[in-house]
């Protein structure tokens, strides 16, 4: 099992020299985790997107085909991308913030407290200069959270489209054994995600395996 470690413990794991070198690596990591972080986003809204345009054009067509089956089976695959979106939307989050932990507990001693420091705006001096700064000035607002509550919303919406395609509920009426096994695989691939989607944080013994080449045999 993972351990937890004293400040006095983590900054002697990267004393000395190793300590530069891991401020460097972990502003890196850092810049590439924010990368896979949009990457990320531009897979999931390209596939959302995509089911959102399918159901919209099932929804308004017309015609003898099985407009509820492909509606329910529209719906529960948008809601399980937007949920996996979500979750990603967390797990990226977290590898970002903590390799952000890593740079601020590193850099007082490399380069100084620069991204620990934040340099804003004076406050408004009037009214008009407030609400100026309101419309037009930047706001300490964060973009993954806002990404994620984002994704939280479209996950409400695809529940609420999977609700108005399914058929109305009615004690008297058959059941439709399709649609629960649709809506069921759906809800058991959210709670995977949360389940058996969380990173292992255990320890554990590494297993090397290495193959040999055999020698060629000289011809004559």
């Amino acid at each position: 099992m993972s351990k937890v470690i004293s400040q006095a413990e983590y900054m002697s794991a990267f004393a000395g020299e190793k300590r530069a070198k891991a401020f460097e690596h972990a502003l890196d990591i850092r810049k590439f985790e924010i990368d896979l972080y949009w990457k990320r986003a531009t897979y999931f809204w390209t596939f959302i997107g995509a089911t959102l345009a399918g159901y919209a054009a099932v929804f308004v067509a017309s015609g003898t085909f099985p407009k509820t089956d492909l509606l329910v089976i529209l719906s529960c695959l948008g809601l399980v991308f937007s949920f996996a979106w979500f979750c990603v939307n967390r797990g990226s989050k977290h590898w970002q913030e903590n390799w952000e932990n890593h740079v601020d507990m590193l850099e007082d001693e490399t380069i100084g407290p620069l991204y620990k420091t934040v340099l804003t705006r004076p406050d408004s001096a009037c009214v008009s200069e407030y609400v100026a700064d309101i419309i037009t000035g930047p706001s300490p607002l964060s973009v993954s959270k806002i990404n994620q509550i984002i994704s939280l919303y479209v996950t409400g919406l695809w529940g609420f489209l999977l609700y108005k395609a399914l058929p109305p509920f009615s004690c008297a009426a058959p059941v439709k054994w399709e649609y629960v096994g649709l809506v069921a695989f759906a809800l058991a691939s959210c709670i995977a995600f949360l389940t058996l989607g969380r990173t292992y944080g255990g320890s554990y013994r590494l297993v090397a395996k290495q193959r040999k080449a055999k020698e060629l045999r000289e011809s004559g």
